[in-house]
């Protein structure tokens, strides 16, 4: 998994922009998740699950207001299904790029956070990916609007 800009995939390949930064905001912007999962050759042809779930760095779920308001926890959703590609030979993990471009997500300044990936209802430590939130500058305290802080 890969934070970025955006991401896109052609021919089987993530086109990542903007790749790789670990430190966002203050302000909400858009982001993306570059994510290459590695089926093993014995899972080829089933239903994988894969959910990403936003966490604050206690492990507390981030939520955002629905559009009755209501809060909710942030997760993506997904499956994914690949088959064995003719002249594979056997037991070649088959790879499967996902592209996750997201809404600005609001967040709380100077704080860390992290992406979990669920696959199958696993999870491992490995599969997480960890960033922070930029502190509000000095003079911000003024406004307590997002968008009228400055760019960074």
């Amino acid at each position: 998994m890969v934070l970025c800009d955006y991401v896109a995939v052609a021919d089987g390949k993530l086109y990542i922009s903007g790749g790789g930064w670990n430190t966002t905001g203050p302000v909400p912007v858009p982001t993306a998740i570059a994510l290459l999962l590695e089926v093993p050759w014995t899972d080829a042809n089933r239903k994988i699950s894969v959910d990403l779930r936003l966490l604050h760095e206690d492990g507390q779920p981030v939520t955002q207001p629905t559009p009755t308001g209501q809060p909710a926890a942030v997760v993506v959703r997904g499956a994914v299904e690949v088959g064995r590609p003719a002249g594979a030979v056997e037991g070649t993990p088959l790879p499967v790029p996902m592209p996750i471009n997201l809404p600005p997500i609001t967040l709380p300044p100077g704080q860390g956070f992290y992406w979990e990936a669920e696959i199958d209802g696993e999870t491992r430590e490995d599969w997480r990916l960890s960033f922070r939130t930029r502190p509000l500058p000095p003079n911000a305290g003024a406004s307590s609007d997002p968008a009228s802080l400055p760019d960074f």
